[in-house]
């Protein structure tokens, strides 16, 4: 009787434990979108730690990219290939702000908000941006409520 119980315990930390509970988001790179052009869609979403994050290519010419003092410490940087979709793990709880490379000067950028109370978010908010980057962001924090 105890080695059920026991196996049962263990089945249920594996289960609990286990990626497949984490969600999939997608963020499309879009030419134009609804807040005007070349924009990632959302602009801003709220995951859980160990969440996934596929940056689709919807059109070509965009790719991701973690923005230097947007990251939460821990967090490792990232840069993916133009033109390609891609699916990111977010572990580390925190705001991170990501910008496409070639549009990063048109505003072209997404706030992602891993878990609750991002530790980093001053430190994010005092990052010295493009004027358009910067006025997508304040509309980004606001839609979170940071």
């Amino acid at each position: 009787m105890h080695k059920v119980t026991l196996a049962a315990l263990v089945l249920t930390m594996g289960f609990a434990t286990s990626p497949a509970w984490a969600a999939d988001h997608e963020i499309q790179m879009l030419n134009k979108g609804d807040a005007g052009v070349m924009v990632f869609e959302p602009a801003a979403i709220k995951i859980e730690p160990g969440d996934t994050v596929t940056f689709v290519a919807t059109d070509p010419g965009h790719n991701a990219e973690a923005i230097a003092g947007m990251l939460p410490d821990g967090a490792e940087t990232f840069r993916t290939t133009i033109g390609q979709t891609v699916t990111l793990t977010f572990d580390v709880g925190g705001v991170y702000g990501i910008k496409c490379t070639p549009h990063y000067g048109m505003g072209m950028v997404t706030l992602i908000q891993v878990g609750d109370g991002p530790a980093n978010l001053e430190e994010a908010k005092a990052t010295n941006l493009p004027p358009k980057a910067e006025e997508r962001f304040e509309t980004a924090y606001e839609v979170l409520e940071l």
